[in-house]
C-alpha cells in the first residue's frame, strides 16, 4: 500500500507547484511558503497534489486552489487533502471555510460529491 502524507509547502517543492498551478505568481508562492498557506500531497514521498488557501475578510479560511495530478484524480486524493485542511483550520480555531468554483468544472462536482 502507497503512504499518503500531507505537509505544509517547502521551497524544494517549487518546481512541482508550478507544474500543476499555473496561476500563482512566483512572489506569492513565496508568501504561501512563509505563512504556511499551503499543503502538498505526497503519495510514497511523490508529491502529487496541492492546496492553497487566503485569509477572506481576513478572517476566513478560503481555499484558492485545490488540484490532484490528472492521473491521480478520482482515487480519493482531492478528498483527503481538503479534509486534512479542514482539520488543521479547526485547530488553528476557525469556525468557518470557504470554497468556490464555476458550475461548469470538474471541481464543482468533486466538492458536491465531498459533501461540501
Amino acid at each position: 500500500m502507497q503512504k499518503v502524507e500531507i505537509r505544509y509547502l517547502k521551497a524544494a517543492d517549487k518546481q512541482f507547484w508550478f507544474c500543476l498551478d499555473k496561476h500563482l505568481p512566483e512572489k506569492e508562492f513565496e508568501n504561501k511558503l512563509h505563512t504556511k498557506r499551503a499543503y502538498v500531497l505526497l503519495l510514497s514521498d511523490k508529491p502529487i497534489g496541492l492546496l492553497r488557501y487566503n485569509l477572506f475578510w481576513d478572517n476566513t479560511p478560503f481555499c484558492t486552489m485545490l488540484i490532484i495530478d490528472e492521473e491521480y484524480r478520482g482515487k480519493g486524493y482531492g478528498k483527503q487533502l481538503m479534509t486534512y485542511w479542514e482539520k488543521d483550520m479547526k485547530e488553528q480555531g476557525y469556525g468557518m471555510l470557504l470554497t468556490s468554483t464555476q458550475v461548469d468544472e470538474r471541481s464543482s462536482a468533486f466538492l458536491s460529491k465531498a459533501g461540501l
